[in-house]
């Protein structure tokens, strides 16, 4: 099958890292469909013409599991079926782990890693009709290292690094593949002035060995690569893209 015969649906694809992700599969050719709250596809003004074009884009709440099954069941019925899914959505929340909520720390894990487990679920049916597929789940660096105020998150973050080597080893013999890329600090629009400006910078300079942070086009096109390249024998993997940050010393 030919790329552009592929369709790839990406959670989160309005901003940051998920709409680098989504931009960057359709200039490679794939159909991408954009799962949003808002039901748009990235919200970027830099969006090639050309890549446009290959978007379909979906209201879907990650959170809400018919939310997840009416949204691939419209894609799938709106192209010919679905062969990839990059699981992007996620929220970063932070407290002293003293006074964290249960509250609080539910949502987190509800949108980081219970998400995953539903829309990969979810999504399953319909890569078996396609023959197999590939999940890619954008887990964080923050799965094997401890930070203050972030006990919510590492945990999401590990439990998604978990349920990929669980999927990866049960799906094998389906044709389905899973992977997780696990990315450090990387300058979004959201936290550019953090990450350039004042202590963090000054903090990531001396603990990044490269002394900066990543960019979304990073993490875009390794993801895009693993289904460009389509590699059988990759499978059940975290990928680090940290700048070498979590193995520094």
């Amino acid at each position: 099958m030919t790329t552009s015969a592929k369709v790839i649906a990406i959670t989160g694809a309005s901003r940051g890292i998920g709409a680098a992700i989504a931009i960057e599969l359709a200039s490679r050719g794939f159909t991408v469909a954009c799962l949003t709250r808002k039901g748009s596809g990235p919200e970027s003004p830099n969006v090639p013409e050309e890549a446009a074009l290959r978007f379909v884009n979906c209201a879907c709440d990650v959170t809400d599991e018919e939310s997840i099954r009416r949204a691939l069941a419209d894609i799938a019925a709106r192209s010919d079926g679905i062969h990839g899914l990059v699981n992007n959505a996620g929220i970063h929340l932070d407290a002293p782990s003293h006074a964290l909520t249960t509250a609080l720390y539910e949502k987190v894990m509800a949108t980081n890693a219970t998400a995953v487990f539903t829309t990969s679920r979810e999504i399953y049916p319909h890569l078996l009709k396609a023959g197999g597929g590939i999940i890619v789940n954008i887990g964080s660096f923050y799965d094997k290292i401890g930070v203050k105020r972030n006990l919510a998150y590492c945990a999401s973050k590990a439990a998604v690094g978990a349920m990929t080597r669980c999927l990866a080893v049960e799906w094998a013999a389906k044709g389905i593949r899973v992977v997780d890329i696990a990315p450090g600090y990387i300058e979004t629009d959201l936290n550019r002035e953090a990450l350039t400006q004042g202590p963090l910078r000054e903090f990531l300079a001396k603990r990044i060995p490269g002394g900066k942070s990543g960019s979304t086009a990073d993490v875009a096109r390794l993801t895009a690569a693993i289904f460009s390249e389509d590699i059988p024998f990759l499978t059940g993997a975290t990928i680090y893209l940290d700048g070498g940050q979590g193995i520094a010393h």
